[in-house]
């Protein structure tokens, strides 16, 4: 455990702990477009994800595991089944109760970093906290990045921060609200091996000290195995779901 992070007096109450699944996805489907030009994304998606998994989505391009990533997270809709986050049906929400119900539930972290440039680390941090009226927000933000180890660069800007540095930053703007859920979109796509290896190691750390489910999205075998389960896809579907 990081001093200072889980016992920091600034930091949101995590959402209520239920005895049932986390994620519960029931013939999840997905398409894109109309008519003709109607593309089946997801074609029928079942999965059961407990509190505290680390899972890996795996599959080649165009297997549909970036999609299933993003409707389970509510940055998609589905377009037909059923899908249980957190005991929010995700299915009946439009857009803005898919934001609501993602807030304090849920961290993510995405291959492109997505800072905002003309902020600093601390500011990035700490500026989702402050919209969603957390307390002590700034103070949040300084403990979170003192945790993955940018204590020294909380007045840096993007620009002046390397790959890794900026996937740290994303990483503790993801865990700073602690979500129950932590979904992870090839984060160490965008970084040199060693980069990569440095960040994925920081990933899990924090996800375990966090007590946050980790659902992450990667084509790479290695990390994959390091998840205690990988769910595969190919065409939209699920073709094995097992443990490591």
């Amino acid at each position: 455990m990081v001093a200072g992070v889980t016992s920091d007096p600034s930091a949101p109450a995590p959402a209520p702990f239920l005895s049932g699944p986390v994620i519960l996805a029931k013939a999840l489907t997905l398409a894109l477009g109309d008519g003709d030009g109607r593309v089946e994304i997801l074609r029928g998606i079942d999965l059961m994800v407990g509190a505290g998994e680390s899972v890996a989505l795996l599959g080649p391009s165009g297997s549909g595991k970036s999609s299933l990533l993003a409707v389970l997270s509510g940055l998609e809709r589905a377009s037909g089944g059923t899908l249980l986050v957190d005991g929010q049906d995700f299915t009946v929400l439009n857009e803005d109760g898919l934001a609501a119900a993602r807030r304090g539930r849920i961290g993510i972290v995405l291959q492109a970093f997505h800072l905002l440039p003309t902020m600093t680390a601390l500011e990035n941090v700490a500026t989702p906290l402050e919209l969603a009226g957390a307390d002590g927000a700034m103070e949040r933000a300084r403990a979170e990045l003192e945790a993955v180890g940018l204590g020294h660069r909380l007045h840096h800007y993007p620009a002046q921060l390397s790959g890794g540095e900026q996937q740290r930053v994303a990483i503790a703007r993801a865990l700073a609200p602690s979500p129950r859920i932590l979904f992870a979109d090839e984060p160490t796509g965008n970084l040199d091996a060693a980069t990569g290896a440095a960040v994925a190691d920081l990933l899990f750390a924090r996800a375990a000290e966090a007590g946050a489910t980790l659902l992450m999205v990667t084509h790479d075998e290695a990390l994959a195995e390091r998840c205690g389960r990988i769910v595969r896809l190919a065409d939209g579907h699920i073709v094995s779901d097992g443990p490591q």
